[in-house]
């Protein structure tokens, strides 16, 4: 029976199915007739305060979860699923920020007019919503995480808040692609719970059922998040669409914080390999197993090595191989922030050699340890590879986002992507030493749809020479430049409201720097409009290109993998004109390709 609303400031809404409770100036519940549809349709005000909710079920706390309940205005609504408590009692406790404090009560809160009970909901397409990018149905997105690949089918999931647009209530969403490029949303695949929220991690399938819960379990390991971070597992049955918590969690306990696991089995020691990133200190943990459920210490890298001006995250670590000489060298990556080479978060990574428990990274001609970066743009942070890539390749993919200014990109009912998938390999520099090449992965060339606008062997100087790009600005580009006499080579990506993105080439730095000061919008923060530049590895003045564009993205990739940039963008309407001239002389276009996007 409802409070009367005399007694406890009750009022019904939507026909009944949702009833309101005033119990004071800051907290309210939420009362749901569960049986009314399959869900709840929370109202959410994308920049309002946030509020603790906790979820009831027959009078006992299920769960508690932060969204920002509407204040002052509705922005959109997210769902909470009811089928999951079917033939029980459902109410919200919701405690917001009003009070005595600030003078305000919960009662002046426009979200409980719409509170309602669906068999579904939608979502307005928004103009930046990529068209051939992987991004959440709803919510907020960073890391990947526990990616794999089986039965042909790649499974991508991924740090997610189902309750709104900015980072809260972490979980692991779930994606599914059999080719990389369309993906299908699938159910939540792990959620909080007493241990804390879901961080990052990853995923192994136990083909060899060494921790005894059957052949080909997929087991996904992640960072508990509570008042510590410990490392925990949960377990899949049926190929990673739902998972079960191993009763014996944490498997790792520390008393320092350490996050994000990673696995990989390593042949010649006959053992599984667990690294941490033990953030604070700017290292990496490397434990080992025969079991994945009891690990041990035994060893650390990184102190002092690389980049330390920001905490370290995301670890991961595999085998390349230089398809020249076939010669292999085992890359760790290294996700840092802030500490990026044009601000915030970035990649670096360090090549060297792995004997089962050390990681030994190479030196350079001065005998230090190099830093390196896996991509040049402000916008690939928290890459990772997929655990089982078919035909032995090294596939990887990214947050395209920055935590400079993640939360405050002009979207509303969801927010980032991920990168275009990437297949790595090694190549050797001039300076002797080994780096990491990253080409768009073999299945992109689908996305390869008509011709747009082509050349050959066509000159250019100072005045511009144009080519069209398709009206909605979904393309590849790929163009080789000879920059022959001219001190640089401008390429620029633009639209009628004088919106663009300038690329310009100098041969003799061997650099391609990307400037999005005037790409659109970019005051929602100050740490936006920079320019990133990328070194191209290349001293015989030319450049092979390959960039894709999408509605709020452009991934630039050196023909062979030896540099990536990626910058995200937010143009007023598509870039349709690509401008390419010369400065200090002549140049040539050896050859240009304009292709329209095939979704």
């Amino acid at each position: 029976m409802l409070c009367s609303a005399m007694l406890c400031g009750s009022a019904a809404w939507a026909g009944g199915e949702v009833a309101i409770d005033y119990l004071g100036t800051a907290n309210t519940l939420v009362r749901v007739e569960a049986t009314a549809g399959q869900y709840l349709l929370i109202p959410v005000e994308d920049n309002g305060p946030e509020a603790r909710v906790e979820v009831m079920v027959d009078g006992r706390l299920d769960r508690t979860i932060v969204v920002r309940v509407a204040n002052s205005k509705v922005d959109y609504k997210v769902p909470m699923d009811l089928s999951q408590y079917a033939g029980h009692t459902v109410a919200l406790n919701v405690y917001t920020e009003a009070g005595r404090s600030n003078g305000r009560d919960a009662s002046s809160y426009v979200a409980w007019k719409h509170f309602e009970v669906s068999d579904s909901y939608s979502f307005a397409q928004e103009q930046y919503r990529p068209a051939y990018h992987h991004s959440p149905a709803y919510g907020w997105m960073n890391d990947p995480n526990g990616m794999f690949y089986k039965d042909g089918v790649w499974h991508l999931y991924y740090q997610w808040n189902p309750y709104g647009s900015k980072w809260q209530n972490m979980t692991w969403g779930h994606s599914t692609s059999t080719d990389l490029i369309h993906w299908q949303s699938q159910p939540t695949a792990i959620e909080a719970n007493g241990l804390g929220a879901v961080f990052s991690g990853s995923s192994v399938i136990d083909a060899r059922n060494n921790a005894g819960f059957g052949n080909d379990a997929i087991l996904s390991f992640y960072t508990s998040a509570g008042a510590t971070q410990q490392q925990s597992l949960a377990v899949s049955h049926d190929g990673g669409i739902t998972f079960t918590n191993y009763p014996a969690n944490p498997v790792i306990c520390q008393t320092t914080e350490a996050r994000d696991p990673n696995l990989f089995y390593h042949e010649e020691s006959g053992k599984w390999v667990l690294m941490l990133a033990h953030a604070l200190d700017h290292e990496m943990q490397f434990f080992t197993s025969t079991d994945l459920k009891h690990w041990t210490l035994a060893s650390a890298f990184g102190k002092g090595l690389g980049c330390q001006d920001g905490v370290w995250e995301c670890p991961d670590m595999f085998r390349l191989a230089d398809p020249t000489t076939g010669e292999q060298k085992w890359v760790l990556l290294c996700n840092i922030n802030p500490g990026g080479p044009f601000g915030g978060s970035a990649t670096q990574y360090f090549v060297g050699e792995f004997d089962g428990t050390k990681f030994i990274p190479d030196l350079d001609a001065n005998g230090q340890v190099p830093t390196k970066w896996m991509d040049w743009g402000k916008d690939n942070y928290a890459t990772v590879s997929f655990f089982n890539a078919p035909e032995g390749r090294t596939t990887v993919i990214g947050w395209m986002s920055n935590w400079q200014y993640a939360p405050e990109v002009p979207t509303m009912t969801y927010r980032s992507a991920n990168t275009l998938p990437r297949d790595l390999s090694l190549f050797r520099g001039a300076d002797g030493q080994y780096y990491m090449a990253s080409v768009p992965s073999p299945e992109c060339d689908a996305l390869r749809g008509a011709v747009v606008s082509k050349a050959n062997r066509k000159r250019i100087n100072a005045k511009s020479a144009s080519f069209a790009l398709p009206a909605d600005g979904l393309c590849e580009i790929r163009l080789t430049i000879d920059a022959d006499r001219a001190e640089s080579v401008d390429l620029t990506l633009s639209n009628v409201e004088g919106n663009y993105v300038k690329m310009t080439f100098d041969p003799k730095a061997a650099t391609l720097t990307f400037d999005r000061t005037h790409s659109g919008i970019t005051d929602f923060n100050e740490q936006f409009p920079v320019n990133s530049v990328a070194p191209t590895f290349n001293a015989d003045g030319t450049v092979s290109l390959r960039i894709f564009v999408d509605r709020s993205s452009v991934e630039v990739f050196e023909a062979a993998g030896r540099f990536a940039l990626t910058n995200t963008v937010f143009p007023i309407s598509p870039y349709t004109s690509l401008s390419i001239s010369a400065t200090g002389g002549k140049a040539t276009i050896t050859n240009l390709h304009v292709n329209a996007i095939k979704l």
